[in-house]
């Protein structure tokens, strides 16, 4: 259930955003304070515990995480390019499939990766840290954290329905300052009453905070009224606007993932040389009896694979008409990608979907040019096995701390990811049964946009682009490089000085007015890390959970009883 939950709400999150928000923290808080009320009621006698909750949280976040690893962006952008909606049990069994496999594929890299290694993880680390801290009876702190996520979710809450269903109040508020000549609300320079972006600006660094702000300043006050002038686009809106800086954002992103991904040669190389280890003779603590009562046997992953590959096969040639031979070709790429995927997930938090998915698209950009859903699906099967296999080895590493059993989480992993697959296709038809609003300024979809623009380059060139569009396309492209290099190789000291690659690329494909309302959220939250530190600790978390929850579940009730007629628009 409270998978769904998560799920739900980071679908919503996903298209207003371009983010999938990692939900174990909020999921671990929320196990705890349900409980407490089901005890409260006299439901339940027992308290949740420790490891009860850490179960509860591998499933909520493999079904939770259904939005990422390219799936919901990839599934928006076919519909984007092709208008037609693949059968809903079709696509079910298609997130699943992948799920699943990413879920295998952890199987042989996680005693590499955690029991011999032991690679941080840093959500997996924090979720632990958490879930310790929430049932300590001496901490204190856990029923403060349910209370102020319940508090901020209520809150969230009502201002959505008064705002989207009773329209007391504006959706946007506008500052009485003109730019060339227009209001700055038609260059969607405005503040937004959706505190569900001011949760999730919260939820990221204050770097990513900033670099969105400067983004999205750059594309509506600089580059905006610029094309204009030039007569580039004639009507000044968010469309028109982003569909020249979709190309300048989408080789920033491309680019700097990429160049990241290159960088990090060492774990790339690491991932192969502890592949290599799977099949070397077995250590003693390998063999022992114990060990392998609670761990995974390491022949399931095969036997996983041997299953799940031709059905992920089949479904590209008879969904997206890739033909059969490249169809071999992407499974076991992207279960390679998703080893990758997984070690640079244990040491940075950062799963590279963003480097991962292009790749996939360039290759099949060129084995099958000219097929747009499948250059798109493609990328999917490597971001999604990549990032289940990645979620897993998180939870697996919160397990590892709190003593769970691996063989259970293992279970509780597969059982939340195909419960997730059922959940998010049909939430998203009722969400969105016009996908035309895909791209628009009331669902940017972002990433959507974004995976689009880079199939119909790979597929079909960019020779059909306004010249100034090319030259933006080398600028980004340099630029995206440069801030990579700049990330990776600057003193320490000056990193948090310089912008994001993902928060400036992701802005030019954001309503600036988004990016206003999570520059806001971030510079909260950092203030209040570095001048209330304690009280940060017992509220950041959860207060931007909440504000998220809150807002997510309403908005996607409210959509719900507008299709169904209980609600006007």
């Amino acid at each position: 259930a409270l998978g769904a939950v998560m799920c739900l709400s980071n679908l919503y999150v996903f298209f207003k955003t371009g983010w999938s928000m990692g939900v174990t923290l909020t999921a671990c808080i929320l196990a705890f304070g349900s409980f407490q009320l089901l005890q409260a009621l006299r439901l339940v006698k027992k308290p949740l515990g420790v490891l009860e909750n850490n179960a509860l949280t591998t499933v909520a976040s493999g079904a939770g995480y259904m939005t990422g690893g390219g799936n919901m962006a990839a599934f928006g952008a076919l519909l984007m390019i092709t208008t037609v909606r693949p059968d809903s049990t079709a696509m079910i069994a298609w997130f699943g499939v992948i799920a699943a496999l990413g879920v295998f594929a952890a199987i042989p890299i996680k005693r590499q990766l955690i029991n011999h290694e032991e690679l941080a993880f840093p959500t997996g680390t924090a979720t632990a840290e958490t879930i310790n801290s929430i049932h300590s009876a001496a901490a204190g702190g856990g029923s403060g954290k349910v209370t102020w996520l319940a508090g901020s979710a209520l809150f969230a809450a009502a201002l959505t329905w008064v705002r989207d269903a009773w329209h007391w109040i504006p959706a946007t508020f506008g500052l009485p300052v003109t730019l060339a000549g227009r209001a700055l609300a038609d260059w969607t320079l405005s503040f937004k009453a959706e505190v569900v972006l001011i949760g999730a600006g919260a939820l990221m660094s204050f770097r990513t905070g900033w670099s969105l702000l400067l983004g999205g300043l750059l594309t509506y006050a600089v580059l905006g009224p610029a094309l204009i002038a030039h007569g580039i686009i004639t009507t000044v809106s968010y469309k028109a606007i982003v569909a020249w800086t979709l190309w300048p954002g989408a080789a920033i992103l491309v680019a700097s993932g990429l160049t990241s991904f290159a960088l990090d040669y060492h774990s790339i190389a690491r991932s192969f040389t502890g592949l290599t280890r799977i099949f070397r003779k077995k250590s003693p603590e390998d063999a022992d009896a114990g060990i392998a009562a609670v761990e995974c046997p390491e022949w399931w992953f095969p036997v996983g694979f041997v299953a799940l590959a031709p059905i992920v096969t089949g479904l590209m040639v008879w969904l997206f008409q890739i033909p059969l031979w490249a169809g071999l070709i992407a499974v076991p790429l992207a279960v390679v990608m998703g080893f990758v995927a997984a070690r640079v997930t244990g040491e940075t938090d950062v799963t590279p979907t963003k480097a991962l998915g292009p790749v996939t698209q360039l290759i099949y950009g060129i084995i099958t040019p000219g097929n747009l859903s499948g250059n798109i699906m493609a990328a999917n099967v490597t971001g999604g096995i990549g990032l289940h296999a990645a979620d897993l080895l998180t939870t697996l590493k919160t397990g590892w701390l709190l003593g769970a059993k691996p063989r259970h989480q293992f279970y509780a992993q597969l059982f939340g990811v195909l419960a997730g697959a059922a959940i998010v296709v049909p939430a998203f038809n009722l969400i969105l049964p016009d996908p035309s609003v895909l791209g628009g300024e009331a669902w940017p979809a972002p990433s959507c946009v974004v995976w689009a623009g880079v199939s119909k380059s790979f597929a079909g060139g960019i020779g059909a682009l306004h010249p100034t569009a090319k030259t933006a396309i080398m600028v980004g492209l340099a630029l995206g490089v440069a801030l990579a290099l700049f990330e990776k190789l600057a003193p320490k000291k000056l990193r948090p000085l310089l912008p994001s690659p993902a928060g400036l690329g992701i802005a030019m494909v954001l309503p600036g007015s988004n990016c206003i309302a999570m520059f806001i959220g971030s510079a909260i939250a950092e203030f209040m890390r570095r001048r209330m530190p304690a009280l940060a600790e017992k509220t950041v978390v959860p207060v931007a959970s909440g504000l998220i929850a809150g807002e997510s579940l309403m908005g996607i009730l409210i959509a719900f009883l507008v299709v169904t007629g209980v609600l006007a628009k």
